[in-house]
C-alpha cells in the first residue's frame, strides 16, 4: 500500500476491527442474546472500567472530532458551552445514575419509558416520551452518521462519496449491533475510548509544535487574543452566538435526560459501580481541549474553509505524517460510531417494548426480537436517508435533538422530586413544549435569541404543573415504592439504592 492510500486503509481497517470486537460482546455462559434485558441492558453486568468507557466514549462523538473544532474555527469562545455541558453530565451520573439502577434492579425496567409508564402508571405516557426521544435521539445518529460519512470522504479524497460511507459505517454498526445489542457497545465503546483518548492528544500536540514550534497550548491561545480577540469573547467570531443563546444552549442540553444515558446506567453490576465510574467521567473530558486547539490552529493556517467541521482532518492531511492522519481518521471514526451505536439501539429498544409491544399486545421476549428488526430499519429508512441529504452543521443538529429531548423533563421531576406528579400534567407539558418546540425552529427559529428548546421549557413546566394539581395524583402505592429508591436527598424518605 503506497503512503498516499495509508490513512484511508487505517480508516477502514477500524472499521473491521471495531465489527470483530462488537460481535465477540457474547460471553460464555451469559444469557441469550435474545432476551430483552441481555441484548438491551447486558444482563446489568457492566462494571466500573467498561462502564466509565461507554459512557465517556458515547458523549464524545463526531462533535469533539469535528463539530466542536468546527465552532472554534468558526466562532471561537462559544464551543466551550461543552465544558459545562459534559461537567455536568458526570454530575448527573453520580446523582441519579444509582436510583435508575435501582428501578432496574427492582422493577424490572429495560428502558427510560418504562420507568415512566410505571412511575405514572400510564403507558399512554411510556410511549409519549419514547416517540418525543426517539426524535432527538434520531438527530444525534444523523449528526453521527454525517461525521462518519465525511470522514471516509476526505480520507479517501472524494473518491467515496458521502453516500457510500453512510452505508459502510451503517452496515457495519448493523452487523454487531443487531446480534449483540448493549453487550457490543460496551466492548466497542472500552475500545474506541481508549483510541479517542490517545489519538486526540498525540494530534493536538503535534499540531500545536507544527505551528509554534512548542508543545504548549498556551501559545497557540496567545496568538489568538493577540491578533484575532474576537474569537475569545462573545458573540464570537460569527457575530451571531448572543449570550441569551449560548446560555439557553446549556440549560437545555443538561435538561435533556437522553434515553441511551438510562440504559447505560441500568447496565451496571452495582449502583457502587456505577457512582465510580461517574466519579472518573471529568478526567475523560479532558480528550476536547487538544481538539480544539486544532480548530484555533485552523483560523490562521487554513482561512476560508468551506466547511468548518474539518478543519481538524483538513489541517492533519496537509501538515501531519501520513500515519497520524491513518490514526485520526480511525479515531474520528471511533468517536462517530461510538456515539451513535448507543442511541440507534436505544431507540429500537424503547419503540419496540414502550410502543409497539403494549398495543400489540408482545411479551417481552417477541419486544427484544423485533428491537433487532427495528435496527436495521430505522438505518435504512431514516437515519441514512436524512445522513446522505448532509442537513446543517453537525453542532446545531445536536442542539435541535436536545431541544426535543428535553421537553420530557416533567416526567423526570415527578420520578426524582415530585411525588403529586401524575400522567395528565406531564402529558399536558410534554405535548404543549414539543408543538412550541416546532415552531420556534420551523417557523420563527429561536425567538429572542433564545434556544427553541427553552422556549418549549417555558410553556412545557407551567402546563405540567396546572394540569397536575387540577388532576387526581397517582396511586400513592406506586409513588411509595419509587420515591423509597428516588427521594432526594435532603428528605429522610430515600433508601440507599445500593446492590
Amino acid at each position: 500500500m503506497s503512503t498516499e492510500w495509508l490513512p484511508l486503509g487505517l480508516t477502514l481497517g477500524y472499521v473491521l476491527v471495531a465489527m470483530v470486537i462488537g460481535l465477540g460482546g457474547h460471553r460464555r455462559g451469559s444469557r441469550s442474546a435474545s432476551t430483552l434485558e441481555e441484548w438491551g441492558v447486558a444482563g446489568r453486568s457492566m462494571g466500573p472500567v467498561t462502564l466509565y468507557l461507554l459512557i465517556a466514549a458515547g458523549s464524545v462523538s463526531a462533535y469533539t472530532f469535528m463539530g466542536a473544532p468546527g465552532w472554534a474555527y468558526a466562532k471561537g469562545i462559544p464551543v466551550f458551552y461543552v465544558v459545562v455541558y459534559l461537567g455536568y453530565l458526570a454530575l448527573v451520573a453520580w446523582y441519579f445514575g444509582p436510583k435508575v439502577w435501582a428501578f432496574g434492579a427492582h422493577f424490572g425496567h429495560v428502558t427510560q419509558a418504562s420507568a415512566i409508564a410505571d412511575r405514572y402508571q400510564s403507558r399512554a405516557l411510556g410511549a409519549l416520551a419514547a416517540l418525543v426521544m426517539a426524535v432527538g435521539s434520531l438527530a444525534y445518529a444523523v449528526l453521527q452518521t454525517v461525521g462518519s460519512a465525511y470522514i471516509l470522504h476526505v480520507m479517501s479524497g472524494g473518491l467515496i462519496p458521502v453516500w457510500a460511507g453512510v452505508v459502510v459505517v451503517l452496515g457495519a454498526i448493523a452487523v454487531y449491533l443487531t446480534l449483540r445489542g448493549q453487550r457490543a457497545i460496551g466492548r466497542t465503546n472500552v475500545f474506541q475510548g481508549v483510541l479517542m483518548f490517545v489519538v486526540a492528544w498525540i494530534v493536538g500536540l503535534w499540531a500545536t509544535h507544527v505551528f509554534t514550534g512548542g508543545w504548549h497550548f498556551a501559545d497557540v491561545y496567545q496568538q489568538v487574543l493577540e491578533q484575532r480577540p474576537e474569537y475569545l469573547t462573545l458573540p464570537g467570531a460569527g457575530g451571531d452566538m448572543s449570550f441569551a443563546f449560548w446560555t439557553t444552549s446549556i440549560i437545555v442540553s443538561m435538561l435533556s435526560f437522553m434515553p441511551p444515558v438510562w440504559t447505560q446506567w441500568m447496565s451496571a453490576t452495582s449502583a457502587r459501580s456505577l457512582r465510580l465510574a461517574a466519579t472518573w467521567l471529568p478526567s475523560y473530558y479532558l480528550v476536547i481541549l487538544p481538539l480544539v486547539t486544532v480548530g484555533f490552529i485552523g483560523v490562521f493556517a487554513l482561512p476560508g474553509l468551506d466547511r468548518a467541521d474539518t478543519v481538524v482532518l483538513e489541517y492533519a492531511m496537509t501538515h501531519l505524517p501520513v500515519v497520524l492522519v491513518g490514526l485520526l481518521g480511525a479515531g474520528t471514526l471511533a468517536a462517530s460510531m461510538s456515539s451513535s451505536e448507543p442511541f440507534i439501539h436505544s431507540v429500537a429498544l424503547s419503540l419496540s417494548r414502550d410502543v409497539i409491544a403494549p398495543w400489540a399486545g408482545w411479551s417481552d421476549e417477541r419486544a427484544g426480537q423485533w428491537a433487532k428488526r427495528l435496527v436495521v430499519a430505522l438505518m435504512a429508512l431514516i437515519i441514512a436517508p436524512l445522513a446522505i441529504a448532509e442537513p446543517g452543521s453537525l453542532v446545531m443538529i445536536l442542539l435541535i435533538g436536545l431541544g426535543f429531548a428535553s421537553q420530557v423533563v416533567p416526567a423526570f421531576i415527578g420520578i426524582f422530586f415530585w411525588p403529586r406528579a401524575n400522567a395528565p400534567g406531564v402529558i399536558a407539558g410534554i405535548l404543549a413544549g414539543f408543538i412550541v418546540t416546532v415552531t420556534c425552529i420551523t417557523l420563527w427559529p429561536h425567538p429572542l435569541g433564545i434556544h427553541a428548546g427553552f422556549w418549549g421549557m417555558m410553556i412545557n413546566l407551567p402546563v405540567f404543573v396546572g394540569v397536575t394539581l387540577m388532576t387526581s395524583p397517582t396511586d400513592p402505592a406506586v409513588v411509595d415504592r419509587f420515591f423509597r429508591l428516588a427521594a432526594p436527598w435532603w428528605t429522610t424518605r430515600g433508601v440507599q439504592a445500593e446492590a
